[in-house]
């Protein structure tokens, strides 16, 4: 999945029908950073994306992280099982008020089953999930609001955690993959996925959308996407489309896209020819898991060569996503472009109780300890931005 969170405020103006900028342009004060937290920005609208997703990177490269981070994540959930972007003061009970999001609570899942002794929460968790899915078979980012591809895409990641057979999983006759099928555009259109359709009801492609489903139509998600055996690469129609045709047909769409660059483009108005890196890194992501590592070479070589600056000026969830893309497509996220993703990572946060790398790994392994106190910025301006972009038109 991509850093991409946006404001929870944002995404629930779409239920509520709010006009979103007269709501950002008073935005509340900044709350305190909890000692447990990843990164220095403010948590208000990304504090559980992020710690999520840097729990997922560090134990896919074997690091143990400090149990204040664990617990931080923990103690964010409502009784219902459902998470919101962040609570300010986890001892008072959730209500009417607290904005809960599937994102959130999908990313939460994955990310205290992979540091396991959390069965309970990311059970319930995941029942909430199932509790909120839409008619369709998807979700949209608020509950009760319309299905698109990027939250139906994480959310399919978090029913991997409990090993639940995704077309199993349905509201009346619809399985997630029905939503996620009815956003694959055809060939003539690219193949990609569309986030949702615009008011008018049209599919436009979307390159964020698109990594995400072609993940996700695998079966798998951040947690546990990997490079898979080379697949099909080119676009083809069928009349009775499947889950891996539209994911083929997306990566095909990808593929394209990163050719001639080797990264996508921002698709932010007035960003010209802007890279997206963060996007780029999902495609990274999607494209190991289609074809196999060698699809994913062009775009990882570029993120290896020029994402080091993004990564600092955004913190811990870009550092978690590149993270991933380096594991999906078997690069070494130790010695990324020169940089070692991992330390930099952990020290956005408390420092890990271990840090190792198995030594049936390519590499020796590596043991470290990150001083107390080091601490590195992650503006949520990218992540604010990027929902926006997958706005229709």
């Amino acid at each position: 999945m991509n850093v991409r969170r946006s404001a929870a405020v944002l995404a629930a103006t779409v239920v509520i029908g709010t006009a979103a900028p007269a709501v950002a342009a008073s935005p509340s004060p900044s709350p305190s950073l909890p000692a447990g937290l990843y990164g220095s920005g403010d948590p208000t609208y990304d504090g559980v994306w992020r710690q999520s997703f840097a729990l997922i990177a560090l134990h896919r490269t074997h690091v143990e992280p400090a149990a204040a981070a664990v617990d931080w994540l923990a103690g964010q959930q409502c009784a219902s099982g459902a998470f919101p972007a962040f609570r300010a003061n986890p001892a008072k009970s959730c209500d009417a008020k607290m904005m809960v999001d599937t994102n959130s609570t999908a990313a939460a899942a994955q990310a205290l089953s992979a540091v396991g002794g959390h069965g309970a929460a990311v059970t319930k968790a995941v029942n909430w999930l199932k509790s909120v899915q839409n008619k369709d078979g998807g979700w949209g980012f608020a509950p009760g609001g319309a299905s698109d591809a990027n939250s139906t895409s994480v959310v399919i990641g978090a029913l991997a955690t409990q090993d639940v057979p995704v077309p199993k999983v349905r509201a009346g006759a619809k399985s997630p993959y029905d939503a996620l099928l009815k956003l694959s555009l055809p060939c003539a259109d690219g193949g990609a996925f569309a986030y949702q359709p615009d008011k008018k009801g049209k599919l436009r492609a979307n390159a964020d959308a698109t990594a995400a489903a072609v993940v996700a139509a695998h079966g798998t998600g951040p947690l546990t996407a990997k490079a898979g055996t080379p697949g099909e690469s080119t676009c083809a129609d069928a009349p009775d489309l499947t889950p891996a045709r539209a994911a083929a047909n997306g990566a095909s769409f990808l593929a394209e896209q990163v050719a001639k660059d080797g990264h996508l483009k921002s698709a932010l108005p007035g960003a010209g020819d802007q890279p997206d890196y963060g996007n780029t890194a999902d495609a990274v992501v999607a494209l190991a898991v289609q074809g196999g590592p060698e699809a994913a070479r062009g775009p990882l070589a570029w993120l290896e060569r020029y994402s080091a600056k993004w990564a600092r000026q955004n913190g811990p969830a870009a550092y978690a996503q590149l993270i991933l893309a380096a594991e999906a497509a078997g690069a070494d996220p130790s010695d990324f472009g020169g940089t070692d993703l991992v330390k930099q990572l952990a020290a956005t946060g408390p420092a890990p109780e271990s840090a190792s790398q198995d030594e049936d790994d390519s590499g020796p392994s590596v043991w470290w300890t990150v001083g107390a106190g080091l601490a590195a910025g992650a503006g949520i301006g990218f992540l604010l931005s990027s929902r926006n972009k997958r706005k229709q038109p």
